[in-house]
């Protein structure tokens, strides 16, 4: 529930790099502020929805009574930290914003080294089991959101046009800026729910294939979201470049950001592809013991393989179109992607598993194609 609130992030990283590149100093507060605010609307009403939530959720949840309720006690506890955890993402996404990626790693790191260290003590040395990983976490977000906050205000009063770090609610809550704040975060929440949609499908229908397939896929899958990390590092790049860009209304800016990350991105891109090519079947061989499963990943490496290549791109161009808040943009490409992806799986359906992961990887050509073509607008935009 909380990985589809990422939107606040990304929304919250182009408003504040563009902030920066017009040199707005009372827009970066305010930017800021806004993202609070929903962070604290939307985990409110995740708190007040809880029963319905858990509800709907444990009805699709096919497992034991002994699990599910591990999993109740679980999310009861969760759920509180919902404003806080919230509001960590609104956090990251201003102190990326604002090239402090330094300060947004370190409060990662705080977060997740505290939350260690309370599950551990919570459960070994106390004995609450799931209760006390869900109680660990809850107090970790609660500390990153406050020590987020507190950094964040020691920045806004170092700055001379920065009011002494006070938010001032007439700009926060002034109707444009606010509605186009709604505005963009409603669209990319759109655009990742598409995207969550294609990743399940092709779960799904791996899933029908068998155990064998599924397990084998899961496993490449793998493969998938650690280059897209890596990849992802250069998109957040070009998000803050492109936002200043965009700020400053520079297009030769704009256009030198997009080139420099295009090259570092591929570069990148071309090194994962080679290494996976390389050692891709001795990484299989030490995620999984099965010789099904293995002989099954060996069969199918070479998509995982191609996928950094043709992946990049889409990748790169969401960073593009995060730091410019072209949220319509983003939403129609993804949704289009994601219809594009269906048809091809239905076309491909004679292929098998080589038919999917066909589908798959030109899912992730039709996002790069079909954000690629507004880019020429963008860059008009900017030269008008």
């Amino acid at each position: 529930v909380y990985w589809t609130f990422g939107f606040l992030r990304m929304g919250t990283t182009g408003l504040t790099a563009q902030a920066r590149g017009a040199a707005d100093e009372p827009e970066l507060r305010a930017a800021l502020g806004r993202a609070l605010l929903i962070a604290l609307l939307g985990g409110g009403l995740l708190i007040a929805l809880q029963w319905p939530l858990r509800f709907i959720s444990f009805a699709l949840l096919d497992g034991t009574a002994e699990v599910e309720a591990l999993a109740r006690s679980y999310f009861d506890i969760r759920i509180w930290s919902a404003p806080a955890a919230l509001a960590n993402y609104a956090l990251l996404g201003w102190f990326i914003g604002l090239e402090r990626a330094r300060t947004a790693l370190l409060l990662q790191v705080f977060l997740n080294g505290l939350n260690i260290a309370l599950d551990f003590w919570f459960v070994a040395g106390l004995g609450w089991g799931v209760a006390g990983i869900a109680a660990g976490t809850l107090l970790a977000e609660l500390s990153a959101a406050l020590l987020g906050v507190i950094v964040a205000l020691r920045y806004l009063r170092k700055s001379r046009k920065s009011e002494g770090g006070q938010w001032d609610w007439r700009r926060i809550m002034a109707r444009a800026p606010l509605l186009r704040t709604i505005a963009i975060n409603r669209d990319i929440f759109i655009r990742t729910v598409a995207l969550l949609a294609a990743f399940a499908w092709f779960t799904a229908q791996s899933a029908k294939a068998g155990n064998v397939v599924l397990a084998a896929n899961a496993i490449l899958l793998q493969f998938v979201s650690v280059s897209a990390y890596f990849l992802d590092g250069f998109a957040f790049a070009a998000e803050v470049f492109v936002g200043k860009a965009i700020g400053a209304r520079d297009p030769r800016a704009l256009l030198a950001a997009v080139r420099l990350s295009g090259i570092w991105a591929a570069a990148m891109a071309i090194l994962i592809s080679l290494a996976y090519l390389l050692s891709g079947a001795v990484i299989i061989d030490l995620l999984t013991i099965d010789p099904d499963v293995r002989g099954m990943g060996r069969e199918f490496l070479g998509w995982a393989v191609a996928m950094p290549i043709v992946s990049v791109w889409c990748f790169l161009l969401d960073g593009i179109f995060i730091g410019a808040t072209r949220g319509p943009e983003m939403r129609n490409a993804s949704l289009a992607s994601t219809g594009i992806f269906l048809l091809l799986w239905w076309a491909l359906l004679p292929l098998g598993i080589d038919g999917l992961w066909l589908a798959f990887l030109l899912f992730n050509v039709a996002r790069a194609v079909t954000l690629g073509a507004y880019f020429p607008r963008l860059v008009r935009g900017l030269q008008v």
